[in-house]
């Protein structure tokens, strides 16, 4: 049994904490069961485990392919740099794959969704695979009583609504101030952002009346706090759940890439707006997880998402799940 001492951190007002979770087992016989009722299709993907009450169940909303890494990580670098540590880590150097993996929380009082996938536009590229993906894990959209935005990038909003109807019909939504005031501004047209500032207009606004703008620090429900991580984009949050003292941080795209945002925390991203800031919020998050050897979900880790983090050289090592939270 893996223990982790609870102790307070001023970093971000975070502390340490544990994580023993039976959920491999409960998540196969769910699945069996799921696929009896013909809930379970062959592309559906999930994982659940428990961190203290809290049911925390990830959900793959699809992959994508990409090629040159070096275009989108370590843009700052030479490509020789960014293909020699892909190859130490034994990744291959011409493409990537990259995963997206909501997470549904269950409470016991609340059903919280964190992000919302790519939705209809991703279905043609293989994504989009979130709403089969809930229906699998045993919910159906209409029990997701919360849907938490991390930020408005097109592969966390994609989601929300489906054939011009908001796709978890009994939801309240909770998202940043900072962030929804950055997308919603119409001094987004004619810049880098115009395709973003659209999207939010035809994902976001619409739920507006039903949404709780927040900042850093605030209850989402109890026991899940939001904190504030700017750089990916201007009001990126990432959240803390705690529950009978035990802990686990959701990231969201702090990290985009296991090897090349985590070893290299430096590195710049193409997807990161403000850089340098991104570059900094990686090293506090991730020195606070590591330090305090508190489990993580990243939206972009590998399937399912969930690990830790140790120091390494100039950055950090990813440590995936593997029976951890079984036991």
């Amino acid at each position: 049994m893996i223990r982790h001492s609870l102790k307070r951190r001023t970093l971000f007002g975070a502390g340490a904490a544990a994580l023993a979770a039976p959920g491999l087992l409960a998540g196969i016989a769910n699945a069996q069961e799921n696929a009896e009722n013909g809930a379970l299709t062959k592309d559906s993907a999930f994982k659940t485990f428990k961190v203290g009450t809290f049911k925390v169940t990830v959900i793959s909303d699809g992959t994508r392919a990409s090629e040159n890494p070096h275009e989108t990580y370590g843009t700052n670098q030479p490509a020789d740099a960014v293909s020699a540590l892909l190859d130490q880590n034994f990744l291959p150097t011409s493409g990537f794959i990259n995963g997206f993996s909501p997470v549904l929380v269950d409470t016991g009082s609340h059903v919280v969704l964190f992000d919302t996938g790519l939705g209809e536009a991703g279905r043609e590229t293989g994504t989009g695979k979130l709403a089969e993906g809930i229906r699998a894990a045993g919910y159906g959209p209409e029990q997701v009583s919360v849907v938490v935005i991390t930020h408005m990038h097109g592969d966390h909003i994609g989601g929300l609504m489906e054939g011009g109807k908001p796709a978890f019909p009994s939801a309240r939504y909770v998202t940043g101030q900072m962030e929804f005031d950055f997308w919603k501004d119409g001094a987004r047209v004619g810049t880098p952002a115009e395709n973003g500032h659209k999207a939010v207009l035809q994902k976001v606004v619409p739920l507006a009346e039903k949404t709780t703008f927040i900042a850093d620090g605030a209850e989402v429900v109890p026991g899940i706090t939001a904190i504030a991580a700017f750089g990916h984009s201007p009001g990126h949050m990432i959240y803390r759940l705690e529950s009978e003292g035990k802990a686990l941080i959701l990231t969201a795209d702090t990290a985009n890439h296991y090897v090349l945002s985590l070893q290299r925390p430096d590195w710049e991203v193409r997807f990161d707006m403000d850089k340098a800031a991104a570059g900094a919020t990686r090293r506090k998050v991730f020195d606070m997880i590591a330090t305090d050897r508190l489990p993580f979900i990243g939206y972009h880790m590998p399937f399912p998402a969930v690990g830790f983090v140790e120091r390494q050289d100039q950055g950090y090592r990813f440590v995936p799940v593997t029976y951890q939270f079984d036991i």
